[in-house]
């Protein structure tokens, strides 16, 4: 994981997000992997993950490693 610049990307959120102001949204990078904003800030910094990083978390939210 890394940060990364501001660059045009096909930035997608949550339909959920409506329900409430602490959302991220992504963005597919070429190689697989996925970029994350804060919504709420999207000229702001951005967090860059691989395909094996994003892989690995969503295996881990499918897991329901991250319920509440």
């Amino acid at each position: 994981m890394e940060r990364s610049t501001t660059q045009p990307r096909a930035w997608r959120k949550s339909t959920l997000s409506a329900q409430g102001d602490n959302c991220v949204e992504g963005a597919p990078l070429g190689d697989g992997g996925w970029a994350v904003r804060d919504t709420k800030d999207p000229g702001g910094p951005e967090l860059s993950f691989d395909r094996s990083e994003w892989g690995a978390f969503i295996r881990q939210v499918k897991a329901g490693h991250f319920d509440q």
